[in-house]
């Protein structure tokens, strides 16, 4: 079995598109680049590709992760070359390295996100700081989280690794926060950023918001440092 762990990125070009359409993305870009793709069998055959936590839509990436499972070998720099140069816009190649099938799925080993999000500030800064030290010192904060007529309450302190720490930029305010992935779920950083606007009263745009993942981890590495 042959391998590849890659690093890329989700940019700024492709910010609004799903999960779903960036892996067909990235399907398409490994058939222009001619690797050697191992399929499943079947009726419906898929390429052997696999990703780690999926994006909310809107949400960029400094690192994203995908395995590929190849038929025959392919030396890096090749594999490199050739997958770099049939990426489309919005998306770069950061790091490929090859290894042995053995090492965990990235599903199952991602544990946390490191995040920044940039927004409109829309009261004073002074008034966010408090709004943000409320947040980090309660017990708990619950979100309600509604899907398709499911509504699930959050408690989203339980996923926060750290107290989000923030700083003014011209009319914007950046929040870096880390965030738990666990087994029975997490939260995601719009929604710890409406709890903030909705419940410790942070004057930011919401809907304006940028959010950009800067970072995916397991056990503190990196997860192409797993293989």
């Amino acid at each position: 079995m042959i391998k590849f762990r890659t690093e890329i990125t989700k940019g700024e070009e492709i910010r609004y598109i799903s999960h779903l359409d960036y892996a067909s993305l990235m399907e398409r870009a490994i058939r222009r680049a001619k690797l050697p793709a191992a399929y499943s069998e079947g009726f419906n055959p898929h390429m052997k590709i696999a990703f780690a936590s999926a994006l909310a839509v809107g949400v960029t990436s400094d690192a994203e992760y995908m395995d590929i499972e190849l038929t025959k070998p392919v030396c890096q720099p090749e594999f490199f070359d050739k997958l770099s140069a049939a990426l489309p816009n919005g998306v770069k190649l950061l790091k490929a390295r090859e290894f042995d099938g053995k090492a965990k799925a990235l599903m199952a080993v991602a544990d946390l996100a490191d995040y920044e999000i940039k927004t409109k500030l829309t009261g004073a800064f002074s008034a966010a700081i408090e709004a943000v030290k409320a947040f980090n010192s309660a017990d708990e904060a619950v979100y309600t989280r509604t899907m398709l007529k499911k509504v699930k309450t959050i408690e989203a302190k339980q996923y926060m690794l750290a107290p989000i720490e923030l700083k003014e930029c011209e009319e914007n305010l950046v929040l870096e926060m880390q965030i738990r992935i666990t087994p029975s779920g997490s939260i995601k950083p719009g929604e710890v950023l409406s709890l903030l606007k909705e419940q410790f009263s942070l004057t930011v745009d919401v809907e304006g918001a940028k959010i950009n993942r800067k970072g995916l981890y397991s056990g503190k590495k990196t997860l192409i440092d797993l293989v």
